[in-house]
């Protein structure tokens, strides 16, 4: 089958199109066709970076290579012994393999079933692909750990991009009152996605203009302004929640938030089957879409790293097969 392997850390030229054997499934496992991939900052991060790369290596056993990918859509061809959940035939999407060696970038992965949900068929694998590890970050950020609630006030940092224009969509969904940040020319694409409220962050201080939020979700992935989450402290209302998808809080930012008796959260993401059903049945019914901006061939998965780490893209960034 073909993958993209990557052979060092470094650019995004360092993923290549190799030549691998289909992987052989154990009795609780399935094997996917992929039909489509979505490309995550996180993986952009990881080929990057010298530690992640070096604990890839130690995940992948016997592996040759080293193969990114958590995200995937695709059609079951072979089911082990012990599942019974799914069958061949079953067009399913899912974020496999969290924290291993994912191993998404080929034409066929083993996954487990419990990682996996039915793909609505009223949308496409590209679709599908998308609105996996992003749609559940934002999901875990503001139903499980932000609770947010219907007449809160939100504001959404990021918002144009992949885990933002999910959050936009879920807290409209939730009947919150949203105010998306982002650059002029995404207001029309926030606005249509939902948002109450548009804020220019190229000639506007949300900070400024906003100083009752019940919650700001962090979803900007950027080391250019490593503090620029105080700025979100000054955004939220005595009592409020700060969810940040980048941002380690320290001792002194802990102290900042005790100051407005703020609850701060370092958001992840983790593999949750329920979750995971919740969002297709949001899918199914239109309630959340994946906004597709650029698909790419899996040949040239280099350029769709590259246009990743401009974090320029808007929405979603997918790969087909």
């Amino acid at each position: 089958m073909k993958a993209i392997a990557l052979t060092a850390v470094g650019p995004p030229e360092n993923l290549v199109l190799v030549d691998l054997p289909v992987p052989r499934i154990t009795a609780d496992q399935v094997l996917v066709q992929v039909k489509a991939v979505s490309v995550n900052p996180a993986e952009a991060f990881g080929r990057r970076n010298q530690e992640a790369l070096n604990f890839l290596y130690k995940l992948r056993g016997d592996e040759p290579h080293v193969v990114l990918g958590w995200d995937i859509s695709g059609v079951v061809v072979e089911v082990g012994a012990a599942v019974t959940t799914l069958r061949p035939g079953d067009e399913v999407f899912g974020m496999v393999n969290y924290l291993q060696h994912a191993q998404g970038y080929a034409e066929y992965v083993a996954a487990s079933p419990i990682d996996l949900a039915l793909k609505p068929a009223t949308i496409s694998h590209a679709e599908a692909a998308g609105a996996t590890l992003a749609a559940l970050t934002a999901w875990q950020s503001l139903v499980t750990d932000g609770q947010l609630q219907a007449g809160e006030k939100i504001v959404i940092l990021g918002a144009s991009g992949g885990v933002g224009h999910y959050a936009v969509q879920i807290a409209k969904h939730l009947g919150a009152y949203v105010v998306a940040v982002g650059s002029p020319d995404n207001k029309d694409f926030l606005l249509q996605l939902g948002a109450d409220e548009f804020i220019d962050y190229t000639s506007q201080r949300f900070e400024e203009l906003v100083t009752d939020a019940d919650l700001v979700h962090d979803a900007v992935w950027s080391d250019a302004e490593p503090r620029h989450i105080e700025r979100s402290v000054r955004a939220l209302k005595p009592g409020g929640r700060l969810m940040s998808l980048v941002t380690y809080f320290d001792d002194e930012f802990h102290a900042l938030l005790k100051t407005k008796h703020l609850t701060g959260y370092k958001v992840s993401v983790q593999p949750n089957a329920a979750d995971l059903a919740r969002i297709a049945e949001l899918l199914a019914t239109g309630a959340l879409k994946t906004h597709v901006s650029h698909t790419f061939p899996l040949a040239e998965m280099h350029r769709a790293h590259a246009l990743i780490q401009t974090k320029n893209a808007v929405g979603k960034v997918i790969v087909t097969l």
